[in-house]
């Protein structure tokens, strides 16, 4: 899903996303078997190819590869966005993917998720971690909640297909994940 045969990163891949992610990720830099890479504003191809190059078990970044994807959910649900926008943005993602020019980290970590303004939080810990939820964890903003995150992360099933972006837009950020639960409306 990732990337194309024989590209797949060798790592556990971790995007770090939310508050205070540059200063978070340059104060892990002593992390034994951990390396660190500043990819935001990097292209998706440049990324996918410095992920693949890593050989230490674990690699964290800044560039989330479905950035473009959730600031257009975002502006959808917020009225800012052209009809559209959020399915173009989807269709290119999965080009992307299917090219081998982007790679879907294992987990996300998202720090500060309290300071996260209210949309972009359903998209965080509604839209996207409803997909497989033990991937997407929620860490306090501080070096010392993130090393110890690092230090236990749970097993978990994989990402599902990609293929379910294409139905996102019909995911409400305040209902987002609450249809499957019993006496949800």
């Amino acid at each position: 899903m990732a990337t194309s045969p024989g590209t797949a990163p060798r790592s556990t891949v971790l995007t770090l996303v939310g508050a205070e992610s540059d200063s978070l990720l340059s104060g892990l830099s002593d992390v034994p078997a951990l390396v660190t890479l500043s990819l935001r504003e990097t292209e998706p191809a440049l990324a996918a190819r410095r992920l693949t190059a890593v050989s230490s078990p674990y690699v964290i970044h800044d560039a989330d590869p479905l950035e473009h994807v959730a600031a257009a959910w975002v502006e959808l649900f917020e009225e800012r966005s052209t009809l559209g926008a959020l399915e173009v943005e989807v269709e290119n993602l999965l080009e992307l993917f299917e090219a081998g020019a982007a790679v879907m980290p294992d987990y996300y970590l998202v720090a500060g998720p309290e300071t996260i303004e209210g949309t972009w939080r359903h998209w965080w810990l509604g839209a996207l971690a409803q997909r497989a939820p033990s991937r997407v964890l929620p860490v306090e903003a501080s070096g010392a909640a993130l090393r110890a995150r690092l230090r236990a992360l749970p097993a978990s099933r994989p990402w599902p297909d990609l293929a379910w972006l294409r139905q996102v837009q019909f995911e409400i950020p305040d209902r987002v994940g609450l249809r499957d639960q019993p006496g949800a409306a």
